[in-house]
Parts: structure tokens; sequence; C-alpha cells
């Protein structure tokens, strides 16, 4: 293993360097990393907008074009990823989503990585049913899974039967200078315009996006100052714009394009709403909570870890649309609460969820497996 007086290069895994939540994760945890005692490599299958940010922050950067497992480049790329590991001697692989699970962690045992770490970022019923079968292989060939939240830790604890030694937590991160809420508009500002009720996210099913399109709807028919803005794309988004305009929504409803910053978007929106079927640690939920909205988030999977009842947001249960119009009636009535909420969730975020803090989580956690691998090697 490499000396202690020496960085410890450690290689990151994911499948895309785009500008979703697990790759902005990674990119950020990469950057934050304390250089003196790491030395990150990120391994990926597609570029992305991600991956020049990295480059400039000095992290060095690999791309394997793998784009499909049933075809014979896969092979190659293997030996070629295996070789790499030896190359730079990493004693920690550390893969970030199932594609790169299923690839990345086989190899990197095979090469003789030290640490082979996965992440279980979402809940596993979201992964296609090939590639769930062999992330849960992997289970058994990794030395530990890292979770997000408690609340996934618990599923792959009750319904994946991973032994509890092998998972362990470290909450998502983020940079709350860069979100952070919009200047304080005078009170005659904020009264004579309009009240925006909003989401961002990718529009896919467990979004439950529909949910919140037909509350606003028989809200909208109450409220005249009320709009609706849906920020992201997804497989859902043809039925989510169809079903808006049969509700007669066009007026009232917007829709903007996946965005590579979404503070702009977020800083626009009073009320953020997060109406999944299931969750992790939801990255935009935390970026809302950071710029200062107040958010109401159904009470699934990580969403409670970040929401304080009635505190820092208002929770409400899944698929219970009555529940969710009775919060947002709420907060729509009660500027100062959704102030008060807004403050609270920005101070929260600030407090418990800075990048700095989830770096420092998960160094430990790499020590610590390290520690126990070089301990095992010891008494062999």
């Amino acid at each position: 293993m490499s000396s202690s007086h020496s960085p410890i290069p450690l290689v990151l895994m994911a499948r895309e360097m785009g500008p979703g939540g697990t790759e902005r994760q990674l990119v950020e945890f990469a950057k934050t990393l304390d250089r003196h005692r790491f030395d990150p490599h990120v391994v990926y299958f597609l570029e992305g907008s991600r991956s020049e940010e990295l480059r400039e922050a000095g992290v060095h950067c690999t791309r394997l074009p793998v784009r499909s497992f049933m075809r014979p480049h896969v092979v190659g790329a293997a030996i070629r990823f295996a070789a790499y590991l030896r190359q730079h001697k990493i004693q920690i692989a550390h893969a970030y989503d199932f594609p790169l699970i299923a690839f990345g962690v086989p190899v990197a045992r095979a090469a003789g990585v030290p640490v082979v770490l996965s992440s279980q970022r979402g809940h596993r019923s979201l992964i296609p049913s090939a590639y769930r079968r062999l992330v849960r292989w992997t289970d058994r060939l990794v030395d530990g899974i890292v979770v997000n939240c408690e609340a996934m830790r618990n599923h792959l604890l009750k319904d994946e039967f991973v032994h509890p030694n092998k998972i362990r937590t470290c909450y998502n991160g983020l940079d709350s200078d860069h979100f952070s809420p919009a200047p304080e508009m005078p009170d005659s500002a904020v009264a004579s315009r309009a009240l925006i009720i909003g989401s961002v996210s990718v529009q896919r099913p467990e979004k439950n996006l529909g949910l919140l399109l037909d509350v606003f709807s028989k809200l909208a028919a109450r409220h005249d100052n009320l709009k609706l803005l849906l920020v992201g794309e997804g497989s859902e988004t043809p039925a989510l714009q169809a079903r808006a305009r049969e509700l007669g929504l066009s007026e009232r409803c917007e829709f903007l394009p996946s965005q590579a910053d979404v503070v702009p978007s977020l800083r626009m929106i009073d009320i953020f709403v997060l109406p999944s079927r299931t969750e992790a640690l939801s990255n935009s939920l935390m970026e809302a909570m950071a710029c200062g909205c107040s958010v109401i988030a159904s009470r699934v999977g990580g969403n409670p870890e970040l929401i304080q009842h009635n505190t820092t947001g208002l929770l409400f249960e899944s698929e219970h649309p009555g529940d969710l119009a009775a919060s947002l009636e709420t907060l729509i009535a009660r500027s100062d609460l959704r102030k008060q909420l807004g403050l609270a969730a920005r101070n929260s975020m600030r407090l418990h969820f800075s990048l700095q803090s989830s770096a420092r989580q998960m160094e430990k956690i790499y020590q610590e497996f390290l520690a126990r691998k070089v301990n095992a090697n010891r008494y062999k």
C-alpha cells in the first residue's frame, strides 16, 4: 500500500459526468477531498459538462468508451481499466452508480485494489432488473457500501439482506455559498407578484409530479396569483405537459428544461414541492432549502432526515393529494411561515450538510476500510 506520507491514490467511478445529482456529488467531493491525504482519479463512460470542471481542479480524468455491456469492446475496456488501476497503484476504488458498480467493482477486485466500495444512492427497485442482479452480486465482492441516508441503510438491511458491518452512511453535501437565497425584495414588490410553487427534478415516474399538477389545478381555481414552475426533463415530460393542457393550466404552468445551474430557478420559487413516491437523499430538496425556499416533501426515504416537520419545512403523506393540498394552503396563506421555514431550512443546510463535512466523513470511511485491510493482511 502507499506510504502514509504521500497522498493515497483513489478512483471514483460514474457512468457520465453530466448534470445529475449523483454526478454532481462525485465532482464536488473529488474537488473537496484533502489533497494532502488523497490523490483522486475519476473514471467514466461518457463525457459531460462536468468533465472539464474536474480537469481544471487538477483531478485525473479518464474515459472508458463503454456504451453497452453486450458488445465485445467491453472486454478491452475492462483490460484497459485494470491496467490503469495497477499503473497508478490505486488503493481505493469507489463506484457511485449502478453501471459502474456492475463494471468497475469486479474489475477493481480482479486488479487487486485493496479497498473496493460501491454506493447506494436510490432505491434498488429503480435499477433495471438485469443491472439489479449484477449489483446484488457485487454486494459480495465489495468491502463496503456507502449510503447517503439512513433510509437507504435500512433498505439494504431489510430488503437486500446486506450485512450491517458493510454499510456506512455519508450524507450528501452542498456548497451553501453558491446555493443561497436571492437578495430580499421590498414587501411591496413581493405583494405585487405571483406566488410561485415549483419543483426541480428529473421528470421520471417516481417523482410523482402528476400529483402536484392535479393539486395545483384545484388551488389555482381558488387563488388568482399562483403559478407553477417545473424545471427538468425526463421520460414523464410529454405526459406532464399534456396533463397541464388537459387541466387548463397552459397560462399558469411553465416548463423549463434541465439546467446546469438551477440556482436562478430556485430563487424564483416561493414554495418548493417534492412529491416523490420514493427518495434517497434528494439533492434538489437540499438545494431548494439552501436557497431559502419554504419546502414541502412527501414523507418517504431520506426526506424526513432533511426536513424537521413544522421547523425546516412540511412533510405530507405520499400519494395523499388532500394532505399536500392542505400543506400548500397553509403556506399560501401565511407569508410569515414561508419566511420562517425558509430561513430555518437555509440554516440547517449550512450547519449540517456542507461539502466540507461530507468530504471529511467520506475520508474517515476510506481510512477505516484501509486500516481494516492493513490489519487483516498483518494477521495472515
